[in-house]
């Protein structure tokens, strides 16, 4: 199992870095200002959970419980729903299309399983 996540880990890794470059240099040129912004707080704490993802899967070995599973889960899932939807958000934002009723409240869903993920993440730790 921890050798899924590193490998995912550094996937997702590999794309915060595509898609930060993408954002520095080819989104500036259709997007506003604002739109780059959404999508930049994507990209980073898509960054920060390829981390914590990576923590995840080094620390399976010494801490092999179902909670740190649990933990990788929600931090895929976090990066899935929080970074996802603000790339949907900015890409719709260059659209013209106003369906932020649908997408918006995805976003802090996203943060939610980022927290649930640094807390199942403690648990784990405490528990071995």
């Amino acid at each position: 199992m921890h050798k899924g996540y590193l490998q995912l880990a550094a996937f997702l890794g590999a794309l915060s870095v595509a898609l930060g470059a993408f954002a520095a240099h080819g989104l500036k040129k259709v997007a506003s200002e604002y739109a780059v912004g959404i999508f930049e707080t994507g990209v980073r704490y898509q960054f920060y959970h390829v981390f914590a993802l990576a923590l995840t899967a080094i620390l399976w070995k010494d801490f092999p419980v179902k909670t740190l599973n649990m933990a990788g889960i929600f931090f895929i899932l976090g990066i899935i729903c929080f970074s996802g939807s603000l790339y949907l958000l900015t890409w719709m934002n260059i659209k013209d299309i106003s369906a932020t009723k649908f997408v918006g409240p995805i976003t802090p869903l996203g943060g939610l399983f980022f927290i649930v993920g640094w807390v199942l993440l403690l648990v784990s730790i405490k528990k071995s």
